[in-house]
């Protein structure tokens, strides 16, 4: 036990110290210190007693006391005192009463190795605790930020760097494949997150998230900085090749040329940062296929078919440009998929006017067989730009009647069977939902259409955890690559012209209902 003058003032140079080496309030350490001294009287004189520490902050003194609590008929002498004998205390409990809590001095003790020892462990923790803290309130403003650091150490692929006064983590998936980093370099990354952790590192970096590229632009272009450009997206091939889409809010600049910066010296410098990363600077449109044009460069594109609702783009070009397009299994598209965040499919000319064939016939028969129309009309109707059933049904009678060949009566009988066939199919559908036998979980996802239902159905997917189970080009189709060939992926519900951000939303729903 500290009971010398030299020994308090040195536990007070003590708590000075480690305050200023931890940038830790001085209070927090002592308040660290009394919870472990406290630890330890406990294992002292026993641990039914409520011990409390009192560290004077000028002297040092330590007082170790027991707290009891005043009643009428005291049963337990460990915590409970009468009013008398809490006066007999102490003169100042005279204005106590029945409930409150008064402090008896216990004497100063000599720290055994046991009690020592716990009284270490409670003060490291505490004082760990409070750094940990400080770390946290320090740093949670730093957040999508860059910072740098030294690196002091390589744990199982991920990179422990030191910023300073604390260490953060580079985590092995969010460094740049094949990059060589060893302890003692000097590091820039993105600040991805600051949270509160039980253990190890609180501030998690990045240098293969997207954003680390863009702030990186945003320290080498001072346009973008002065908020003259803008940067709308970007996305990347962590150490092989990245896009990044630009907007120029003084018309008067050139975006493109201003992150290119004089003979690419801006660029170059981010691309040097990034372990040689190829960077194409994209410039922004508000029309998506001039952007998906600009994107997929250095492939010529004959022209784009837009679908915004749907958010789809078809983009067609030449035999000789596809490769081009497509780029190293897929990176190019992929790339420019995450920078306008639209499904882009890619097709040739041919594959294109083959695409609109099929359409047309599978139209042009819909409304032929279902709606008993000769051929002709049907397709003047898929010509004039009716899709579906639906887009009769729902359609006025003046608009129908507009189209060269249609007379009114016609247009009014058109609406009608066209209503009939809604209300048939409708119960149609209901039926077949019931002879496939469809799990009720499965019905009651919300998205999933009845004709969605019985589609799923016939493809042997009648239960919620199936569905969940299925990926997002197995629901709505897409193209891959092997061995230098694009080959369709057929998807179950490719009819229904689902958007790849509503196949994701339909099958994550499944997932938490079912994982729930």
């Amino acid at each position: 036990m500290l009971n010398r003058r030299a020994d308090k003032q040195e536990l007070l140079k003590i708590v000075e110290a480690v305050g200023l080496e931890k940038s830790i309030d001085k209070e927090l350490i002592i308040n660290a210190m009394e919870s472990g001294i406290a630890k330890a009287a406990k294992s002292k004189f026993g641990s039914e007693n409520e011990i409390k520490v009192l560290i004077d902050r000028e002297s040092g003194d330590i007082g170790i006391f027991r707290i009891l609590t005043i009643v009428e008929n005291p049963e337990n002498s460990n915590l409970e005192i009468s009013l008398e004998k809490a006066i007999e205390l102490n003169e100042t409990n005279k204005g106590k009463k029945i409930g409150d809590e008064v402090l008896q001095s216990l004497p100063s003790l000599d720290f055994g190795r046991i009690a020592a020892q716990t009284a270490k462990q409670v003060i490291s923790f505490n004082v760990r605790e409070a750094e940990r803290e400080r770390q946290f309130q320090e740093f949670k403003d730093k957040k999508d930020t860059i910072v740098s650091g030294i690196v002091k150490r390589l744990e199982f692929g991920n990179v422990i760097v030191d910023l300073g006064r604390t260490e953060s983590i580079i985590q092995k998936n969010e460094m740049i494949p094949r990059e060589n980093i060893k302890a003692g370099d000097r590091v820039k990354a993105y600040c991805l997150d600051v949270r509160r952790e039980p253990k190890g590192q609180q501030i998690f970096l990045s240098r293969a998230h997207p954003k680390f590229m863009e702030k990186l632009f945003v320290q080498e272009v001072p346009e973008i900085y002065d908020g003259l450009i803008e940067i709308k997206s970007s996305a990347r091939d962590p150490g092989s090749r990245a896009k990044i889409c630009v907007k120029a809010i003084d018309t008067s600049l050139d975006p493109v040329g201003a992150c290119v910066g004089m003979r690419g010296s801006r660029v170059q410098a981010v691309v040097n940062e990034l372990q040689g990363e190829k960077i194409d600077i994209v410039n922004w449109s508000e029309d998506p296929a001039i952007v998906v044009s600009n994107a997929l460069s250095p492939a010529e594109v004959q022209r784009v078919n837009v679908d915004n609702e749907a958010k789809k783009l078809d983009v067609i070009l030449t035999e000789e440009n596809l490769s081009k397009a497509i780029g190293r299994r897929g990176q190019n598209v992929r790339l420019a998929t995450k920078l306008l965040n639209y499904e882009i499919n890619i097709m040739t000319d041919q594959e294109d006017s083959e695409k609109r064939q099929i359409e047309f016939k599978e139209k042009t028969e819909n409304f032929v067989k279902n709606l008993e129309l000769d051929e002709t009309l049907g397709q003047l109707l898929v010509a004039e730009g009716f899709s579906s059933i639906d887009d009769i049904k729902d359609s006025k009678v003046e608009n129908l009647s507009k189209i060269e060949g249609i007379e009114e009566d016609t247009a009014k009988a058109l609406i009608e069977r066209a209503k009939e066939f809604y209300e048939k199919d409708q119960e149609d559908i209901s039926q077949r939902i019931k002879e496939l036998g469809l799990e009720e979980s499965l019905i009651n996802l919300n998205g999933l259409t009845p004709g969605m239902l019985v589609t799923l159905g016939e493809k042997k997917i009648k239960k919620l955890n199936e569905f969940a189970d299925l990926s997002t080009d197995e629901l709505i189709g897409g193209y891959d690559e092997k061995k230098g060939k694009r080959f369709k992926i057929e998807g179950y519900l490719e009819e229904f012209a689902l958007t790849k951000n509503e196949a994701d939303d339909l099958i994550m729903n499944a997932r938490n209902i079912t994982f729930k």
